[in-house]
C-alpha cells in the first residue's frame, strides 16, 4: 500500500491521462513493486480524482503489460515469471541479433560515432555507479543497433516489447557491477563487429549478450 505523499501538479489532458502517468512513473520508479496491490479507491482519493479515470488509467496498464487482475485481489503490479522472462529474451535475442546482422552491412560512420560516444559515456556512469542512467542509455544503445539494421519494422516491433514488458528501476540488473560490467564488454564486442562490417559475428554476440541478461533475471528472480 502507498502512503499518501504530497499533491502532484496535474498536467494538462484527461483525469485518466494523469493517472496513467502517475501509476506508471510509480510502477518503473519500483515506488510500486510487483505484485502489490492496487486499490481503486484508495488511488483515486490520493489522486484527487473519481473511480471513473482510475479505472481506465488500469485498462490502460494492462494493456501495456503492468497491471494484471488476480481473483479476490483485483489489480495489482504485474510479476514476470521466469518462463515468461525466459520467452521474452529468447524473442528479444531473435529480433536483436537480426538487427546486428542487418546494422553490420548498413550502419553508416555517424552511427558507429554515436554508438562509441554513448558507450563511453556508459563506461563513466558505470565507474560513478549511476545506475539508472546507464540502464536507459543501455536502452538507447540497442535501439539505435536496432534502427541502423532495421527501420523499416524491426526497430519499431523492438520499441513495443520494450514498452509492453518495461523494466523497473529497483530491479534493473545494473545495478549488479559483475553483471554490468559482463554487458559493458558485451556492447564493446558489438562495436568491434559492426565497426568491421561482420554480420555473423554481430549476430552471434548480440544473440549471446542477450542469452546472459535472460539468465541473469531468472536467476534473480
Amino acid at each position: 500500500m502507498v502512503t499518501a505523499r504530497r499533491a502532484r501538479p496535474r498536467p494538462p489532458g484527461s483525469k485518466a491521462d494523469y493517472v496513467h502517468e502517475v501509476l506508471r512513473e510509480e510502477i518503473m520508479s519500483g515506488q510500486l513493486m510487483a505484485g502489490a496491490a492496487v486499490p481503486q479507491d484508495e488511488i483515486a482519493r490520493r489522486l484527487g480524482v473519481s473511480i471513473t479515470p482510475v479505472r481506465e488509467a488500469l485498462r490502460r496498464l494492462e494493456s501495456e503489460g503492468l497491471i494484471s487482475y488476480r481473483s479476490h485481489r483485483g489489480a495489482t503490479v504485474s510479476e514476470l515469471s521466469a518462463a515468461a522472462a525466459g520467452e521474452l529474451y529468447l524473442l528479444r535475442g531473435a529480433i536483436e541479433g537480426l538487427c546486428a546482422r542487418l546494422a553490420a552491412v548498413r550502419i553508416t560512420d555517424g552511427e558507429l560515432t554515436t554508438l562509441r560516444e554513448l558507450h563511453e559515456r556508459m563506461l563513466g556512469e558505470h565507474e560513478a555507479g549511476v545506475v539508472d542512467e546507464i540502464a536507459e542509455h543501455s536502452r538507447q544503445f540497442h535501439d539505435l543497433i536496432a534502427r541502423a539494421g532495421g527501420p523499416a519494422f524491426l526497430a519499431d516491433h523492438l520499441s513495443s516489447i520494450w514498452k509492453n514488458h518495461p523494466v523497473p528501476a529497483e530491479s534493473s540488473l545494473w545495478h549488479r557491477p559483475e553483471e554490468a560490467e559482463r554487458f559493458l564488454d558485451a556492447h564493446r564486442e558489438l562495436l568491434d563487429a559492426l565497426a568491421d562490417h561482420d554480420p555473423q559475428r554481430a549476430e552471434h554476440v548480440m544473440v549471446a549478450h542477450l542469452e546472459l541478461a535472460g539468465a541473469a533475471r531468472n536467476a534473480t528472480g
